[in-house]
């Protein structure tokens, strides 16, 4: 099983940005899907989560601004994060609890967002 995130890039404060985590192997189902960052300095924190019934939950700093959703039939997780802080600056983690024959977490390799300021 592979997670494979994309769509960071460099963008202006107030800007917007869409991020996609495909995950592919002999996948069964895919229960929680989540979005986590770390920024420079700091340690990895929790963005946004997703059920597999679709429930969310956002950290306090990105509610409003930020929406988690999924595609169960493509097994891909997106985060659309519109009016961007350059304290939103970080590397971004997919994370996925997979099920094939058994149950693994997975993460993404990471993608960097850049807020300019």
């Amino acid at each position: 099983v592979q997670l494979q995130a994309s769509g960071g890039g460099l963008v202006q404060a107030g800007g917007s940005l869409r991020l996609s985590c495909a995950a592919s192997g002999s996948i069964f189902s895919i229960n929680v899907m989540a979005w986590y960052r770390q920024g420079p300095g700091k340690q990895r924190e929790l963005v946004a989560r997703i059920g597999s019934g679709g429930s969310t939950n956002y950290a306090d700093s990105v509610k409003g601004r930020f929406t988690i959703s999924r595609d169960n039939a493509k097994n891909t997780v997106y985060l659309q994060m519109n009016s961007l802080k350059p304290e939103d600056t970080a590397v971004y983690y997919c994370y996925g609890v997979v099920v094939t024959t058994t149950v693994y977490d997975y993460w993404g390799q990471g993608t960097q967002v850049t807020v300019s300021s």
